[in-house]
């Protein structure tokens, strides 16, 4: 009865070690995993842009800054119909999930899809494209924003937004063009202050908004960046890490887990069996002990 009992102490006490393990272990892993899909998201994407005839690519390029140009001229407006939005969810959207490109910030090593929109299914996976704003093709007059959160346990997205400062660059893969944008500004606002959100004739904005502070949430960093000439070398396709596919890799760590709980029930059954060695040991000694006396 002693030995069940230690035992279920034993797998209880190694049960609590690995569930504390997993919680902290979760955020690492699911970011993990969340950058290999979206990852996976951005080589389809440019795989179905190279498949794409040169009169289709113009097409959809063509209608997008056709778009912008309407928006500019009909004032920047906060609410949409069904129609506008209609019209607005298949601009960009050849692929038919609602992917329009991808952006890439180095220095926090961001590499993530944008999407249209910004609701919650978006923003918990990735970037998304504020409706009423530029689309993100560049030209005079436009300003394009892109949402994406902070500290949440299943993806890194803009967590480090706050990092960047003046003169730090970011880039927009749109089909095979690439926008990069140069940090002017960074301001901390209000939910409703969208002032700094505003088009200016002659400038190419993009504007990265996320929540701030950290874990709080009650203002919008807006970090903003003017078009520029892009970088030599700047101009990308999809990383070396897309090519990893998840189901390669979590073998390898469920592998690795196994092998960790393996040993750690193998220490417990190796020391309960020596300790009950000595305990027979010294019942059999203090038997022959008595046996003499």
């Amino acid at each position: 009865m002693k030995q069940k009992k230690n035992r279920l102490t034993s797998f209880l006490l190694i049960a609590a070690f690995l569930a504390g393990v997993g919680f902290l272990a979760y955020p690492t892993f699911a970011d993990y995993w969340n950058s290999f899909h979206q990852s996976r998201a951005i080589a389809s994407y440019v795989e179905e842009v190279a498949e794409m005839n040169s009169e289709a690519y113009d097409r959809i390029l063509d209608s997008a800054k056709e778009y912008n140009q309407e928006l500019a001229d009909a004032g920047l407006k906060w609410e949409m119909d069904e129609d506008e939005l209609e019209r607005y969810r298949k601009e960009l959207n050849f692929s038919k999930n609602g992917s329009m490109g991808y952006i890439t910030i180095q220095k926090i090593n961001v590499f993530l899809p944008i999407y249209h929109g910004t609701s919650e299914s978006v923003l918990q996976v990735s970037i998304g494209h504020l409706e009423q704003t530029s689309l993100p093709v560049g030209g005079e007059g436009t300003h394009c924003v892109l949402s994406g959160h902070r500290g949440l346990p299943s993806a890194k997205l803009f967590t480090d937004l706050d990092r960047l400062v003046t003169g730090d660059t970011f880039s927009l893969s749109i089909l095979n063009e690439t926008f990069t944008y140069e940090v002017d500004q960074i301001r901390i606002v209000e939910p409703t202050d969208i002032s700094d959100l505003q088009p200016e004739e002659g400038k190419d904005y993009c504007t990265l908004v996320t929540c701030t502070p950290y874990g709080i949430n009650t203002h919008r960093l807006l970090v903003r960046g003017h078009r520029i000439s892009n970088p030599q070398g700047e101009a990308r396709v999809a990383s070396d890490a897309i090519v990893i596919r998840p189901v390669y890799v979590m073998p390898f760590l469920g592998g690795g887990l196994a092998v960790f709980v393996f040993f750690l029930l193998w220490i417990s059954d190796t020391r309960k069996r020596i300790l009950i060695r000595r305990a027979r040991k010294v019942k059999r000694q203090y038997q022959e002990r008595e046996f003499i006396y």
